[in-house]
């Protein structure tokens, strides 16, 4: 009995867990359609009936319908059962762990987090994105959730929530190490040859001078240099190309002549990585911009605007960077550092997995994202103290 008052908030979490896991099946279902959140009401997506309050009991409602819509007979995806049953469990570790009593606002940033993941991997999985609903938003809810974080007191703070400062780092940090594997890695799987197709006025020509100037001036530097070469396009209306051959091969050797001119390679990266998640956070954003404007415009407008087929290798997908923002957002940069260690490692298993059985050779790198940033919520501490330990630091 002296553990029930324990139990409680966890049983409470688990049950609001049941409920925005019907939610987000509503995400999963909408988002990559383009489709509002809110209106119509819930309905079959294959008859289209409306659905009553009974329908909408999360599990049980499957279980007593039989896995059917009462109206049409169609079967229901066990998916939907699935992602509430998920969303209970974890919200309800989230709370064993981080009890609301400690943490305040806190635990309730780390469940958004969680259906944020959640979310975000079944949409990679069925359409190989990640919405910016998600992505973006889940980066400004972490970053938001981090100024709650900022009153919280922990006997070790180095484990306990990012404060605000911290947050920027972790999303900047996020980004930019995504989108700077993916812009070094396309330049490689290009051959070292220019892009045929950059964006205009902003993509990731500008990310890759932001690498360049944020390496050798620092970050808010670097996003300048970034910001003024997108001006100039947007001015000029036309792509003022900034080559390749001097922004990343000009980032590469520095890092190399660094030392020898009396720079740390260690703050020239860091800076240089923070330049490039603030550009391709602006890029990112300003894009988005443009989507929504496309919609209210109308199909013939956004058609008429759509990108061309045609397009450059690309070794990272973009959504890939901004959900590693919003994850470095909510759970700071020395989590975000276990989170994309573990995220890499498993999908590095996994390329060789299907290179071996070739199958499928483009990778859903979203889920794995989503374990590395679980992984890091939970176990955090002792991986990284266990690394120290080895490493002798």
């Amino acid at each position: 009995m002296a553990d029930l008052p324990l139990l409680i908030p966890v049983l409470v979490a688990a049950l609001l867990g049941l409920l925005v896991g019907s939610f987000t099946n509503v995400l999963i279902w909408r988002l990559p359609r383009g489709e509002s959140i809110a209106f119509p009401p819930s309905h079959c997506p294959h008859c289209d009936h409306p659905l009553a309050p009974k329908d909408l009991v999360p599990v049980f409602s499957w279980l007593l319908l039989g896995g059917k819509c009462r109206y049409c007979r169609a079967p229901i995806k066990v998916r939907y059962p699935v992602v509430e049953l998920l969303t209970g469990l974890g919200y309800a570790l989230i709370a064993w762990q981080f009890p609301f009593a400690e943490y305040g606002a806190g635990t309730l940033g780390l469940m958004a987090l969680f259906t944020v993941l959640l979310a975000g991997s079944a949409i990679d999985i069925d359409t190989y994105t990640l919405p910016d609903e998600l992505t973006l938003v889940g980066t400004a809810l972490g970053l938001g959730f981090a100024f709650a974080n900022a009153g919280i007191q922990s006997t070790a703070p180095v484990w306990g929530l990012p404060s605000p400062e911290q947050a920027l780092t972790g999303a900047l940090l996020g980004a930019g190490s995504l989108v700077t594997l993916d812009v070094v890695g396309s330049w490689i799987l290009r051959r070292f040859r220019e892009r045929q197709y950059p964006d205009l006025p902003i993509g990731y020509q500008q990310i890759s001078l932001a690498l360049l100037a944020g390496a050798w001036a620092g970050p808010w530097w670097g996003l300048g240099a970034a910001l003024l070469s997108a001006a100039a396009n947007a001015v000029a209306r036309r792509v003022l190309r900034v080559p390749e051959l001097l922004t990343l091969g000009g980032f590469l050797v520095s890092l190399g002549l660094g030392p020898s001119l009396g720079r740390s390679p260690l703050e020239m990266g860091q800076g240089a990585l923070l330049a490039a998640g603030a550009a391709a956070l602006a890029a990112g954003v300003y894009w988005w911009v443009q989507t929504l404007l496309e919609k209210r415009r109308g199909p013939a407008a956004a058609e008429a605007d759509a990108a061309p087929d045609a397009y450059d290798p690309s070794a990272m997908g973009f959504g890939d960077v901004k959900l590693a923002a919003a994850i470095g957002a909510f759970l700071g940069w020395e989590r975000l550092a276990v989170a994309l260690a573990v995220a890499i490692a498993a999908g590095a298993v996994l390329g060789i997995v299907q290179a071996a059985l070739k199958s499928e050779r483009r990778l859903k790198f979203g889920p794995y994202l989503a374990l590395g940033a679980l992984v890091a919520l939970l176990w955090s501490e002792p991986l990284i103290r266990w690394y120290r330990s080895a490493a002798g630091l």
